[in-house]
């Protein structure tokens, strides 16, 4: 049972609300039935969690060490939310590292700066590579995808999705990029400079200055990129642009 777990240092995760989890340790071991747990900081306080005698909620168990800042979060031992956060937060404070696998979906982290991750060099280490053979990357499932579309002949789809000011836009842009340079040289992006030109008309329509993101899209768009038999971008389009009409409220004045 799960209860077993919960003796005397186990480490925990406590709910916050300044750092919305804190690491703890269980000061002795818990028996079903218990009203509350008794646990100790990692600062030394100690503190005591109340129960509820039907539906006891015992809180999340941290991962051993050693499975802290693993590329992949499904290695990890417990995956749950403070799971989750840690890892991410111990790669991106301690590595600057911005991208982490959940199984065949990538986490990115919006780090607010450029990163000098996009050049030429690391589209030629990534194409050609097994996703598992490469450090997580938005290259990496470009490289996926592009291989199962020359391989399999068969049209493919990336999901960018995230809150606003995630960089879901700065996703798509580096995706194109991988697209229009995989076949050639890094000089030989006419195609990717057609597509993301037309994005200032699109966002001229949709884009809004929220408390997230000073330049926030208000829609969703499908851009479909076209391939010839030589598997090099031919052309691309915008299938679909869907507004969300009741998040852009009002229009600004012309100056």
């Amino acid at each position: 049972m799960a209860s077993e777990l919960y003796v005397k240092h186990a480490r925990v995760w406590v709910a916050d609300q300044v750092q919305v989890w804190r690491p703890a340790e269980l000061v002795k071991d818990y028996t079903p039935g218990d009203s509350a747990l008794l646990l100790r900081l990692d600062d030394g306080t100690e503190l005591e969690q109340k129960l509820s005698a039907k539906e006891p909620l015992l809180p999340p168990l941290r991962n051993p060490d050693i499975l802290v800042g693993e590329n992949d979060l499904t290695a990890l031992s417990y995956l749950h939310e403070p799971a989750v956060l840690h890892n991410l937060r111990i790669r991106f404070v301690e590595s600057k590292i911005i991208y982490t696998y959940c199984g065949i979906v990538l986490v990115a982290i919006n780090p607010y700066e450029s990163l000098p991750i996009y050049g030429c060099d690391m589209i030629a280490a990534y194409s050609g590579q097994n996703t598992g053979d490469m450090d997580p990357h938005i290259f990496a499932v470009a490289e996926e995808a592009y291989r199962q579309m020359s391989r399999d002949e068969k049209n493919q789809s990336i999901i960018v999705s995230g809150e606003s000011g995630a960089g879901k836009t700065v996703s798509a842009k580096y995706t194109m990029r991988y697209f229009a340079t995989v076949g050639g040289s890094c000089s030989d992006a006419n195609i990717e400079e057609r597509v993301l030109a037309s994005s200032p008309i699109m966002e001229a329509f949709g884009n809004a200055k929220t408390t997230r993101n000073d330049n926030s899209s208000r829609f969703g768009k499908y851009i479909a990129i076209g391939f010839n038999k030589k598997h090099l971008i031919i052309g691309a389009n915008m299938r679909t642009y869907l507004l969300e009409k009741s998040r852009v409220v009002f229009q600004l004045e012309a100056k």
